[in-house]
């Protein structure tokens, strides 16, 4: 079993330096591996990643969502698939299997639905459920200014620094982090991640 994300930049060409969201995006994507196996950009705003751990792809996924919000006037659309993978080739983009198949259609159709985040998986009860808590979820992710989001990349990437230390990374005082955090919601949206990494845990075992 494996974990596919594929993704597009919404609003990518209102933005007349893209490496303000490349750089960041390709650093991120950096650390599942090397490209053009492991990741892929491609037809200059799409992407493609594997996570070997299938339980940390909705984590990735946040991540990368607060990374691109850190960039004003663009979000990101991203489509998680969890299943067999088949086939491995040079580039991730030729390689195949059930969670390709279902990271493809599920990023369709959140073009139709309007959605940035969502998760396809062999499980319909655990999809039902997951993406409920995930469509409430976005109601807060796809509002996040570009300090909040800043804030929940960091949160996440530092998970046991101080709101003081916190403070010092971002040139804020302990209490504007404070409020970031509750602005972000970031304590829920992480229980949510909880959640989805516990109940998939035990489907891919």
């Amino acid at each position: 079993m494996t974990g596919i994300i594929t993704g597009d930049i919404i609003n990518s060409r209102k933005i007349k330096n893209p490496q303000k969201w490349l750089t960041p995006l390709k650093k991120l994507l950096s650390e599942q591996g090397k490209s053009p196996k492991a990741w892929e950009i491609y037809r200059g705003d799409s992407f493609q990643l594997e996570v070997k751990k299938p339980e940390d792809t909705l984590l990735t996924a946040i991540r990368i969502k607060a990374a691109i919000r850190c960039v004003r006037g663009i979000d990101v659309r991203l489509a998680l698939g969890v299943g067999k993978k088949d086939y491995a080739a040079p580039r991730i983009t030729e390689s195949n299997g059930e969670a390709f198949i279902y990271s493809g259609e599920k990023l369709a159709m959140l073009e139709k639905e309007k959605q940035t985040l969502a998760v396809k998986t062999p499980w319909p009860d655990f999809d039902r459920e997951i993406n409920i808590c995930i469509r409430l979820g976005l109601i807060v992710m796809d509002n996040w200014t570009p300090g909040v989001a800043e804030l929940v990349k960091l949160s996440i990437e530092h998970p046991d620094i101080s709101q003081q230390e916190m403070g010092k990374m971002l040139g804020i005082a302990q209490s504007s982090v404070s409020e970031r955090q509750k602005r972000a919601h970031l304590s829920e949206i992480l229980e949510m991640e909880a959640l989805y990494r516990e109940k998939l845990g035990k489907l891919v075992q």
